[in-house]
């Protein structure tokens, strides 16, 4: 049987995260732990439709700013449409600004955020792959993300502006989200700015619990009720 296969892309025009190398490293681990094979590029070329073919998820990693052209976008677009899984990784949400189907896949724009802290998350679903087995509450240094406005669809985890300083969405504050509604899965994760976060072993399990939700394990993820 072919070895199953995880395509991680991390190029950035904008703004470029030092922990791009342990994302890769530990994407590396956790997809072998799952039985994936990963290749990791910054060489946007590798979006076609028959190359990604080959691939049951494609992984943002800290992209950042315009980073596919229309072409790439189209294949990109292909894929998930016709199943494929979609994982995002922080920065990911910064990519592709004009493009009106990421903006949609995401849920929600980037607006800022505050110096890097200690914060508290909260686990919103404790039965999906990529919250199982994480504290309720999980205290942990990041980069805290403020965006446009709730994604619109369901969200695994919140943190507590009451916790650190500088936050700007109130109560309910989404930090990983996940949907179907665009034919394959897409999972993000607003956590994971620095270079330490990628031997922590409870967000190495975030990880692992995401992609195994965008390759098919677990319940797929219905739209919330209006």
């Amino acid at each position: 049987m072919a070895t199953r296969r995880i395509l991680v892309f991390s190029k950035t025009t904008g703004y470029r995260h030092e922990s791009i190398p342990a994302g890769v490293d530990a994407l590396r681990r956790v997809a072998a732990g799952a039985g994936f094979a990963v290749d990791a590029t910054e060489d946007p070329a590798v979006f076609t439709v028959a190359a990604l073919r080959t691939y049951s998820a494609v992984v943002f990693l800290q992209t950042t700013g315009p980073v596919l052209d229309a072409a790439r976008r189209d294949a990109v677009a292909g894929f998930i449409t016709g199943g494929g899984g979609f994982l995002g990784v922080h920065a990911a949400i910064l990519a592709e600004p004009d493009w009106p189907f990421y903006r949609e896949l995401l849920g929600t724009e980037f607006v800022g955020h505050p110096d890097v802290q200690r914060g508290v998350v909260s686990v919103v679903s404790a039965d999906h792959p990529a919250t199982a087995g994480l504290p309720a509450r999980w205290e942990r240094v990041d980069e805290w993300y403020d965006f446009a406005g709730h994604p619109g669809m369901p969200v695994l985890l919140t943190v507590d502006e009451g916790s650190y300083a500088g936050g700007g969405m109130g109560d309910g504050h989404p930090i990983a989200w996940c949907h179907s509604r665009l034919g394959g899965r897409m999972f993000y994760t607003a956590l994971g700015h620095t270079v330490e976060a990628y031997s922590e072993p409870e967000f190495l399990a975030h990880l692992a619990g995401g992609l195994r939700y965008v390759t098919g394990e677990g319940p797929t993820a219905p739209d919330p009720h209006p």
